[in-house]
């Protein structure tokens, strides 16, 4: 039997937050991908809903069918200020205690926290919201400076684009990194964006221009299999050691040397997805110097080793 994913709608939503659950969710890719897609329904206490913007949506599917989904998707409030319906907090929180996973986009936070789901947890929201969501919620650890929140059962986004990378997440922790990133490839974005990844947000000392970091991540990618350091990147930058550390955490709440890690243990995902090579070879094709180091690492990031990861996600060739 599918997965089921409901998306709670509620009016007032902005059609973007709607529009991406329906999207990377909603489509049947089952054919293209080569597995079992999930069972989409768009949930609501009312058979159709006036969302923003003049936007009317038909929700065939009522909160009971809500509480029986194994995962939730709570979309974008109209604002955080706008009221929430008691009947639509009721199911969230039932469809938790039943067991189901509980996502939200943006505003949508402000639902997972009525239900009691964010008490004692972080979270996030759009960092324009961030703090009326902690004033009224002070058991949640909000942080207003990521792009999302996994605490496993309960996830939290911020608004707008960062409902893509949230969608992209579950997908890999459903199905793994092969799919998240050929889904992202469908829909033309990254195939993934790291959840401490710092939002769009001002920052105190305003960025050069032409400071992004992408083209040096770029050349870092293609060269994962050999020894890079944090010196290596700061001479293809043309910067020092210490400026480049300050442009990894402003744009990736993180330091380079991490973001090195990651992207070798997400090239690591891949190979044991979409080859048969043993554990050393692609140690070496991701730059770890030895399995173990590989064996170390991937556990950490990923939370099993990798032949279990191998078993679980690799694709039949």
């Amino acid at each position: 039997m599918a997965h089921t994913v409901a998306l709670l709608v509620l009016p007032g939503t902005p059609p973007f937050e709607l529009a991406v659950p329906f999207e990377v969710f909603g489509r049947d890719r089952s054919a293209h991908l080569g597995v079992e897609w999930y069972d989409f329904r768009p949930c609501s206490p009312d058979p159709r809903v006036e969302a923003g913007f003049g936007f009317s949506v038909a929700t065939p599917y009522g909160l009971d069918d809500l509480v029986a989904a194994d995962t939730v998707i709570v979309a974008a409030c109209e604002s955080a200020a706008a009221p929430i319906p008691a009947s639509a907090v009721e199911a969230v929180r039932r469809a938790h205690e039943r067991g189901a996973r509980v996502a939200s986009i943006c505003t949508g936070a402000f639902v997972l926290a009525e239900a009691g789901l964010l008490d004692g947890r972080r979270a996030t929201a759009h960092w324009l919201n961030a703090a009326e969501l902690a004033r009224r919620h002070p058991r949640v650890r909000v942080d207003p400076s990521v792009l999302y929140v996994d605490e496993g059962d309960v996830l939290t986004s911020a608004g707008s684009a960062a409902a893509l990378d949230l969608c992209l997440h579950i997908v890999r922790r459903d199905h793994g990194a092969a799919v998240a990133a050929a889904i992202a490839r469908r829909v033309v974005v990254p195939p993934h964006r790291e959840g401490g990844q710092a939002q769009y947000v001002d920052l105190p000392v305003a960025a050069a221009p032409g400071d992004g970091l992408a083209p040096l991540l770029d050349w870092a990618r293609e060269r994962l299999s050999g020894p890079l350091s944090v010196e290596d990147l700061a001479r293809r930058a043309g910067t020092s050691s210490r400026t480049l550390l300050r442009r990894f955490r402003a744009a990736l709440a993180m330091t380079p040397q991490r973001w090195l890690t990651l992207e070798r243990v997400r090239r690591a995902q891949a190979l044991l997805e979409t080859t048969a090579a043993p554990v050393e070879t692609v140690a070496r094709e991701c730059g770890f110097a030895t399995a173990a180091a590989l064996r170390e690492h991937f556990t950490r990031e990923v939370g099993v080793p990798p032949h279990a990861y191998r078993r679980a996600f690799a694709r039949a060739s």
